[in-house]
Parts: structure tokens; sequence; C-alpha cells
């Protein structure tokens, strides 16, 4: 009974996996979509099904309950044009309870001048933009090989005198075969409400009747600001030690993605450690995604070089690599620090740090 009811909500998740579409820049919190962690990030964003230590609050909340300490983890991650993003995380298991975990993303960057067409060199005013997810999480083992995770979030953007928020979820699945240790795992990130902005800056007076001579021609009012959808993200994945032993340990892992705004694409990875204290790891994301760069996105007939560039520049070539160093401190915490460097094409490299620390 338990193994069907697992196989039952598996194939639910399987389900979401049959439509493709592609509704590029419809979506809001895009910052959700930039994944966390150095090691997870290394290995191609390919972690749905790896998922064992505190990152998988991200990738698959199902996955914390592979972690048998208490454990923090760090990330930081300089982006483009001067924007910081940040995350951190802690993970508590509780046994036969389940686990639990807290998180925080936060997408900062340093204020800027406001301008206007009349004043271009700026009103002498600043501005500044933040983004923030928080978020708490419970994980619990079901059978000895099958585990489920919730993720419940707040999420805020913020702009100037302008902000939206929502709450959200992020769902998990993790099931271990018998024979060859398979894993398989699955999420839905981001079911939630729609954002809009809301905020001083949509202010009006308002003349109800201006036909009308004495009326209050000064009604505070609000213009009405457009909602969009969070950055729903399906993932099924799988991953296989192929090489397990007190020296070696080679990972190899691949994940099937179906976003809500874009088309579907595979990520790929693989981690080689030595005596547990040293990794290695290399990954491909968007794999597939670039041979879009050949369709007609405008509907005019013919595939514009700016379609094609603009495909092949943002989307292809997506190749990361980084390493790790694992250090148990005598009588202390276990260290683990982790660096990755993410290839954007023509626009830059960027590289990550994490710190986790399980005590």
């Amino acid at each position: 009974m338990k193994l069907r009811r697992q196989s039952y909500l598996i194939f639910l998740m399987m389900t979401t996996f049959v439509v493709g579409q592609s509704n590029v820049g419809t979506t809001s919190a895009s910052f959700l979509d930039m994944g966390i962690g150095a090691r997870s990030l290394s290995m191609g964003g390919a972690f749905t099904a790896v998922a064992d230590d505190a990152t998988a609050l991200y990738w698959n909340p199902a996955g914390i309950t592979a972690v048998t300490k208490p454990t923090t983890h760090f990330y930081y991650a300089p982006w483009f044009a001067g924007i910081d993003f940040t995350h951190g995380a802690a993970v508590v298991p509780m046994g036969r309870m389940g686990a639990i975990g807290i998180s925080i993303t936060s997408v900062s960057m340093e204020e800027m001048k406001v301008r206007t067409v009349s004043v271009p060199e700026g009103t002498g005013e600043l501005f500044e933009v933040n983004n923030l997810a928080l978020s708490t999480t419970y994980a619990k083992k079901l059978t000895d090989r099958f585990s489920f995770g919730v993720n419940l979030k707040f999420i805020q953007e913020k702009i100037w005198h302008m902000n939206a928020n929502t709450i959200a979820a992020d769902i998990g699945c993790l099931f271990v075969t018998k024979n060859r240790g398979i894993r398989i795992g699955m999420s839905i990130s981001n079911f939630g409400s729609k954002m809009k902005m809301e905020g001083f800056d949509t202010e009006r007076d308002f003349d109800i009747d201006e036909n009308i001579y004495g009326n209050n021609d000064r009604i505070d009012a609000h213009l009405d600001t457009q909602g969009w959808p969070l950055p729903l993200i399906f993932r099924a994945g799988i991953s296989k030690d192929i090489i397990n032993d007190k020296i070696h340990k080679l990972t190899l892992a691949g994940d099937a993605i179906h976003p809500n705004n874009n088309y579907e694409y595979l990520n790929l990875g693989l981690e080689y450690t030595f005596k547990g204290m040293a990794s290695i790891r290399a990954g491909q994301s968007n794999v597939f995604l670039e041979e879009y760069e050949d369709k007609d996105l405008n509907g005019n007939g013919k595939i514009d070089a700016d379609e094609k560039g603009a495909f092949h520049d943002a989307l292809s070539n997506q190749f990361t690599i980084g390493v790790g160093l694992n250090y148990k401190i005598p009588r202390g915490p276990r260290i683990q620090l982790d660096y990755v460097l993410r290839d954007f094409g023509v626009l830059q490299s960027v590289g990550g740090y994490s710190l986790n620390i399980s005590f």
C-alpha cells in the first residue's frame, strides 16, 4: 500500500512535464530562478536527485532528510551589474520526526540615482532595489527509501517606493531504489499567487466627473498594476554513485526541467570526491535549450538575427565547474568550502562561494 501511494505521487508530479511552452520574461521574482549553492551549481544544477545537504531546501525539500547533524549553509555570488546574491540556510534533523529547515535569499544592489527625462543626470534622490525570500521547511522519511518535503516561503520584491509580496510553496519527493541505489527526485517550486507592485508611486489625484464644477477634483486614487505569476519550476532528476568506496566516489546526475517561463531543458553534472576531503565537479546546464535559437519567436515567418543571437548568447554554453574541500576539525564541527564558476557566454563568468558547517 505504501509503495502504491508513493508511485501515485510520483505519477502526479511527472504529469506536469507533458506540455511545453515559452513565456520568456512573463514572470515576477526572477531571482528565484538563479539557483543556490556552489556545489549544486557546479554540477550544472542537476541536484534534484542528489539533494543531500542544506541546499536541498532550494532544489528538493525532501532531501534534508539525508542531513544527519545540525547544519548551516552560506552562499554568496557577485552577479552581473553590481548585483549581490546571498543565501543562508540551517537544517536541524529530528530523528524519526523528520527534519526542519529555514532559509533566507537576498538580492540587492547599491543605491542608484533617480533620473528623469528632464533631469537625466539625477534629481538628487537615490533609490534601491531589494528582493527577499524567507522560507521554512519540513521533511520526513515515509519509508526507509521514500522521503517527502514541503517548503513555505514569503517572497518580496521592492524598488524605491513600490513593493510586491506573496506566499508560495515548494513540494518535493525523493526515492532510492533497492537494488542499484539509484536516486529519483522530483520537485515543484514557487507554487503561489501572482505578484503585483503596490505603493506610493501609483498614487494619483482623480476628478470623478470633470463636467461638474465645484466638486472635489483631488480624490485620492491608485493605479491598478498588473499581477504576474511566479516562476513555477517542475524538476525531475536521477542520480547514481558509479563509484563509492573509502577512497573514491563518483556521482553522475541529470535533471529534466519544465519552467512556466521557458522551454524544457536538461541539466547534467558529475562530482568526484577523493577520500571524502577534496571534490572536483563539472556540469552543463540548459542542454537542448539552445536548439530553440532556430525558432521564429516573433511569428513573422522568418528567424531574425537578434532572435538567434539572443538565444545562443544567453542560454547556451552554460558550462559550470567547481571544487570543494571538506575537513573535520578534531572535536569540532565539519567545515566544507566550495567554489563554482559559471560561464554565461558573451555576458561574463559568474563565481560563487559556499560555506557549510555541520555541528
